[in-house]
């Protein structure tokens, strides 16, 4: 039976609660039931999955453990899912570091420039998102500054790419409760992450022929 190994990486959307001391557990968010979905979906692939988000990491401190959590566990795949804290730590008084777009985008493509030069992992990018949340409306002037450079960045290094800002925006076009997803507009509830999940598992299945 062929064997796949998936690595999800990210902030604390990846992160999901998980037990960090075991890093084959996956928490309550997206990976679980990405995981839950590629594993129904291909029953002739013996799966392994790992999660090493971290709660409020942004871009850099990414790019500082993607050797020891990501690299060297030389995965079939590697997603990742980043950005939300580089903008909204600049609005937290305790933060002395501010993540401008450029620092952003340097991180970033460091980041993905090791992956893609140390491991043969395809890679799968998640854009980042805000939904419905009032306290949230001041992010979505930069949350516009950084997903191009998010896509352009797919765009160069990439394997499959999930626009979650525009597939969870035509959603709930057809969604009269605004906080279905999401009671903050960052962190998905059940209905979010499963919302994930199924579009994780449909844009990596091409991945795994």
């Amino acid at each position: 039976m062929k064997k796949v190994r998936v690595l999800f990486q990210g902030d604390s959307i990846t992160d999901a609660g998980r037990d960090r001391r075991n890093y084959f557990d996956l928490g309550k968010g997206y990976p679980k039931y990405s995981a839950e979905n590629l594993v129904k979906e291909n029953p002739d692939i013996d799966f392994e999955f790992i999660n090493f988000g971290i709660s409020g990491n942004r871009s850099g401190e990414l790019f500082d453990r993607i050797y020891t959590d990501g690299i060297a566990f030389q995965p079939d795949v590697i997603s990742i899912l980043i950005g939300i804290n580089d903008i909204w730590h600049r609005y937290m008084d305790q933060i002395r570091v501010l993540t401008t777009d450029e620092q952003f985008a340097l991180n970033y493509r460091t980041t993905l420039k090791r992956i893609k030069n140390e491991t043969n992992a395809k890679i799968v990018i998640l854009a980042p998102f805000v939904l419905d949340a009032e306290d949230k409306d001041m992010l979505r002037k930069d949350i516009k500054s950084i997903l191009p450079i998010v896509r352009e960045l797919a765009e160069e290094f990439a394997d499959a790419y999930i626009p979650l800002d525009e597939l969870f925006a035509e959603a709930l076009k057809n969604q009269p409760e605004p906080l279905y997803y999401s009671a903050d507009g960052v962190h998905p509830n059940e209905n979010g992450a499963a919302f994930i999940g199924k579009h994780y598992a449909e844009a990596v299945k091409p991945l795994l022929k």
